[in-house]
């Protein structure tokens, strides 16, 4: 099994590691009730997708 030659230093292991951070996740407004949702998928709010409405919820429930 190969050994390394040098120790790497902390600051050259960190400088490997600065693109493991987390990123938030991306979010649009729902075109119907303007609720925050992921894209590409229907509103938990109001049961629409791209103007449609493809889930029936009540209005009741919706609101709140």
């Amino acid at each position: 099994m190969a050994v390394p030659f040098r120790k790497i230093s902390k600051t050259r292991g960190r400088m490997r590691r600065t693109h493991y951070k987390i990123e938030a996740a991306n979010t649009v407004v729902c075109k119907n009730c303007g609720a925050s949702i992921k894209p590409h998928r229907v509103c938990p709010e109001c049961g629409f997708y791209k103007g449609k409405n493809v889930v029936e919820k009540n209005m009741e429930e919706a609101t709140k």
